[in-house]
């Protein structure tokens, strides 16, 4: 089992646990380049809020989409757009990765911002 399946398989386990309980998900997607986080409705179908690097507006003010930085943004930005859509309780799906430099910087700005995981 190679880096990436070992990754995939965490992924697939987290994911199993947040549909067993019902809860809302916040995702991370990350690239070398870019980083963006999605908030799913409990069934798993609903994009509830969603932010990324490559968005139009965030490029021009974000130098790097790739760093700690950028993805503190993404998470306090994430965060504001789901707590006006009504979602304050989320469970973190981390996609497999470390929770460790974009990561946790993403996910402590989304906390600061007012979700709760």
């Amino acid at each position: 089992m190679n880096k990436d399946e070992s990754r995939q398989r965490r992924a697939r386990q987290t994911r199993i646990r947040i549909a067993e309980a019902q809860a809302n998900r916040l995702t991370v997607i990350r690239s070398n380049t870019h980083i963006s986080a999605q908030v799913y409705s409990p069934c798993g179908t609903k994009v509830v809020a969603a932010a990324s690097t490559m968005e139009k507006d965030l490029r021009q003010a974000i130098k790097n989409g790739g760093n700690a930085q950028a993805a503190a943004q993404i998470g306090k930005l994430v965060a504001e757009r789901a707590v006006k859509a009504g979602v304050v309780d989320v469970a973190f799906d981390r996609s497999g990765h470390r929770y460790h430099g974009r990561i946790k910087a993403l996910a402590e700005a989304a906390r600061e911002a007012g979700l709760k995981f």
